[in-house]
């Protein structure tokens, strides 16, 4: 009998026999481009002596990876579904691996800033590839629970990860190596993609939506663009005011195309559910306030106890530790029994509380003290929060949607993370200014002026969560959902 099931298994799922491989593959995809968005940050100052370039442009090396990662996401997860996740995964992984090696071998700030914006593209084109494959492999309910687990605990501590990894190669070897580290991941992920997966198609491949595929990726690259631009220029500026205010409507339009379309690029359906709407929301707005943590407690352990890259690094992962312990318990145990809605608002709550913690930092805090019970909490919180919303956000989907329903969780997450970056700098800027009014800018001073910037953006990192908290509680439906395989469609292997 249980040969009849795992045989009926395999014909309708094709990876179901090499499915904890094929986890192991999706995870180290997931991890590379999850690095990718913190692992430059650490090099950056090394990166701008070596090339020479400003303070005013050293922010495009990051704003150029986000740019075109964000706004192609949904493109490139509806071409997965259309063309075949293997395909466009291992196109991805090539792309990622060969414009990395370009980068790190960058001679100028041009050449460098070129190969972010095509890191980007490349992670747009693999990001959503390994979620939806995750999500068409594993659908029995415990294993899916595992899985999803395990990959929510990559997405949520994959940037503190990435300190710490920026930190090791930046100090041990060359900054050129937080580059050229995707090589050495990209070509045995290839060599295991080819392997282990098939490529499968819809029998019957309808068009592509290009009409909502320009307005959404136009869109997702104002907004993004906006965003990064209200730092260094203000939130009065017009160029930041006029990128958001016609990403925005930008965004509009794309949802009347998608009323209208007959294969419309996301189906409203998809993002109209409670359960996946609360998700992709919860995946906004902590991806928002995440940024509270690894942006301004990077910058307090460095600037203010003076700790150096590596230690940085290794000073988060406690946090680190306690997202997987927080994700792989909440998705196989009490996701199932339980649904999302008692798990993602308690990790809002729970990391909020965190930063309330943060808040209190002062010039003279300790780690261990003072730094180490936050890290803690908001870790556990943030599992609670990211595998379970990731989990839910592409539950029930059908095989044909898997992509751009992945690509949509993504999007948010990108998306959150742009906008805290950009309202939380604004608030620490502004609250370091504030301070320093009428007083005499000595050394004492201006460290307590910086760790004052930072503790306020900190109390407003425990807002966003606390907004989180109210968002998913009021949008996720109680009791536990049905966990089971994504609705099967004709498919072909290519």
């Amino acid at each position: 009998m249980t040969a009849t099931i795992a045989a009926d298994a395999e014909l309708v799922n094709p990876h179901h026999g090499r499915r904890w491989l094929i986890l192991a593959l999706l995870g180290t995809a997931q991890l590379m481009v999850v690095l990718d968005a913190t692992v430059v940050n650490i090099a950056l100052p090394s990166a701008q002596k070596a090339l020479g370039f400003s303070d005013g442009n050293r922010q495009w090396i990051v704003t150029a990876y986000s740019l075109t990662f964000g706004s192609l996401l949904l493109l490139f997860g509806r071409i997965g579904d259309l063309w075949g996740r293997k395909r466009t995964l291992v196109i991805g992984l090539v792309a990622f691996g060969v414009v990395s090696a370009i980068g790190g071998a960058a001679q100028s700030f041009g050449m460098l800033v070129t190969a972010r914006a095509f890191q980007g593209a490349a992670g747009a084109l693999l990001a959503p590839s390994a979620l939806s494959l995750l999500t068409t492999t594993f659908t029995e309910p415990r294993e899916r629970g595992i899985a999803f687990g395990i990959y929510g605990a990559i997405a949520g501590a994959g940037g503190a990860v990435g300190l710490l990894l920026g930190g090791v190669l930046t100090e041990y070897l060359s900054w050129r190596w937080c580059l050229y580290v995707n090589v050495l991941i990209a070509v045995p992920a290839v060599a295991a993609a080819m392997v282990l997966l098939t490529n499968q198609v819809p029998a019957e491949r309808p068009r592509l939506d290009v009409p909502g595929a320009v307005a959404v990726s136009l869109g997702l690259f104002l907004i993004v663009y906006g965003f990064s631009q209200a730092e260094p220029r203000g939130w009065t500026d017009w160029e930041t005011l006029g990128s958001l205010t016609v990403g925005v409507i930008m965004l509009v339009v794309f949802v009347l195309i998608e009323r209208r379309s007959t294969h419309p690029l996301l189906p409203l359906r998809i993002v109209l559910d409670r359960n996946r709407g609360g998700s992709y929301l919860s995946v906004l707005i902590s991806g928002a306030g995440l940024f509270g943590v690894f942006l301004f407690l990077t910058y307090y352990l460095q600037q203010t106890l003076r700790y150096s890259p590596v230690v940085t690094g290794l000073a988060f992962l406690p946090m680190v530790g306690m997202i997987v312990i927080g994700s792989t318990t909440s998705n196989a145990v009490l996701l199932p029994r339980l649904g999302p809605k008692p798990l993602v608002p308690t990790g809002m709550v729970l990391a909020a509380l965190g930063m309330v913690l943060l808040a209190q930092l002062g010039v003279h805090s300790t780690y261990a003290g003072h730094i180490l019970p936050a890290l803690l909490i908001i870790g556990l919180g943030l599992g609670l929060i990211f595998a379970p919303s990731i989990n839910t956000a592409t539950l029930g989907v059908s095989q044909d949607d898997a992509g751009v329903a992945s690509a949509t969780v993504n999007s948010c997450q990108q998306v959150g993370g742009s906008i805290g970056t950009a309202f939380l700098n604004t608030i620490a800027t502004t609250a370091v200014t504030s301070y320093l009014v009428g007083k005499a800018v000595t050394p004492p001073v201006a460290a307590q002026a910086a760790v004052h910037g930072y503790t306020v953006a900190f109390w407003w990192a425990a807002g966003i969560f606390t907004l989180g908290a109210i968002v998913s509680g009021t949008l996720l439906r109680p009791g536990a959902a049905p966990v089971g395989a994504p609705e099967a469609a004709p498919a072909v292997a290519v």
